[in-house]
């Protein structure tokens, strides 16, 4: 079922940005006058097709790992003498930079707009608040303790969590300074430390927990929340309300050692001493074994944590007007492209491992983790997402968008087009490229796994 989940959560984020993307191509292609034959979203036999007025067939195709806008074309065979105006070929090279452009620039838009809704809506953030520092860590030498908040890393505001490991990770394998603003019972100040090159980890990295903080969160009881039915916590007798005390005589402080014991014990028979309506009594349960995605096996009840509200004190609503969510979208979307290139740059010069890039795997479990997270989770994504797609495809390769800008250029200052064997071997090196790049991030899913 999880499986089924993650599939359909990939489905759903490739098919919004695909046809975003491609939309981009087709609408300019058709404000220039280009004939479309087909608008295809996913790769292989389509699935259904409709056509409209135009005599351009729309269509869902078999493999949801991409899309195409197939245009009138004189490189793909003759094409009528009444039709030719309307051909790809046809048009001057500035207007076929414009639709080669589009698709990318589409992906960049959607990403304002996400931002912008979410700054006109208003989300409510947790604020940064550290809670643990590791000793011998990067945070640890820049002197940040526990119950700092984070106001801006390097002269960047911060609002949240997801503000903090965006501005890290723009530092990972970097020498030199960072900086932190931040307050502490009401007291601001400056911290920095230097960063001595550290690293994210080549298999699942986790920038704060590498740099060295655990977010501060509320104490939370193990108390039981929720009972699924016909699960092992069902069959034992628990109940909502109930607090564990105790797991085979060793105590219980909170909810996550109550997991810590429960995981480690699959199949084993464990006695909780549990205490209800006052008074405290013994209950024996067996953990089902519940194999994961990395072939994990853990210990599993069929129980959730009672509900605990986040202070008031720690919370921060973001909200702003539709005309002043505009440069905060601007702002946001720049994060995301700035992050993207500095993340290749750091890759081609080693600053960064190549273990680092995802596939369509990691694409397809992180997709499912934020749809189930809720609505401001899946959009930032989404956004995210949109914006490492726009600039994966203006990358001056052949194949890509990109790619195509840059002949379109050389043709427009040339005043001819390359020679056919010059675009022919462009075409081969490009797709070589692509298809390395592919293999080698699916690679690294499968080894996360």
């Amino acid at each position: 079922m999880q499986i089924i989940q993650t599939l359909l959560a990939l489905a759903l984020t490739l098919g919004i940005l695909v046809t975003l993307h491609e939309y981009g191509h087709f609408w300019v292609a058709r404000r220039f006058g280009v004939k479309v034959l087909r608008f295809s979203v996913g790769f292989g036999k389509p699935l259904f097709s409709w056509y409209d007025r135009h005599g351009t067939e729309f269509a869902i195709a078999a493999i949801p790992l991409g899309g195409y806008v197939k245009m009138l074309d004189e490189r793909e065979g003759p094409v009528p003498e009444e039709l030719r105006d309307q051909a790809f070929t046809s048009k001057p090279p500035s207007q076929r930079i414009a639709i080669a452009a589009a698709g990318p620039i589409a992906n960049f838009m959607f990403a304002i707009f996400a931002y912008w809704l979410l700054s006109v809506v208003g989300v409510t953030h947790v604020a940064p608040i550290v809670g643990e520092v590791a000793d011998e860590s990067v945070a640890g030498q820049v002197g940040l303790q526990e119950g700092m908040e984070i106001h801006a890393v390097d002269g960047h505001r911060i609002s949240s969590w997801r503000d903090v490991n965006m501005r890290i990770l723009e530092r990972a394998g970097e020498q030199g300074l960072i900086t932190l603003d931040v307050s502490n019972g009401g007291a601001r100040g400056t911290l920095s430390g230097e960063l001595g090159g550290w690293r994210l980890s080549d298999d699942t990295p986790d920038p704060l927990a590498e740099f060295g903080i655990t977010p501060w969160r509320p104490d939370v009881p193990a108390v039981l929340g929720q009972i699924s039915d016909g699960g092992r916590a069902q069959a034992a007798g628990l109940r909502t309300g109930d607090r564990i005390l105790a797991v085979s005589e060793q105590p219980v402080g909170n909810w996550f050692e109550l997991v810590d014991f429960i995981r480690n014990a699959p199949g084993q028979t464990l006695t909780l001493v549990i205490e209800r309506a006052g008074s405290e009594q013994s209950v024996q349960i067996t953990p089902e074994a519940k194999t994961q995605d990395n072939g994990e096996t853990i210990g599993f009840v069929g129980a959730g944590v009672e509900t605990v509200s986040w202070p008031d004190n720690v919370l921060r609503e973001v909200r702003y007007g539709p005309l002043a969510a505009i440069p905060v979208a601007l702002d946001e979307t720049w994060a995301d492209t700035r992050l993207t290139l500095v993340a290749i740059k750091k890759m081609v010069t080693g600053l960064l491992s190549p273990s680092n890039l995802s596939g369509p795997i990691t694409i397809a479990r992180v997709a499912e983790a934020s749809v189930s997270s809720g609505f401001e989770g899946f959009i930032r994504f989404l956004a995210y997402l949109s914006v490492s797609l726009g600039i994966l495809n203006l990358l001056p390769v052949p194949v890509l968008d990109g790619g195509h800008i840059v002949y379109y250029t050389i043709e427009a200052i040339r005043k001819k087009p390359l020679s056919d064997e010059v675009q022919a071997l462009g075409l081969r090196i490009g797709m070589a490229m692509i298809l390395t790049l592919m293999v080698f991030a699916l690679y690294n899913d499968l080894m996360r796994l």
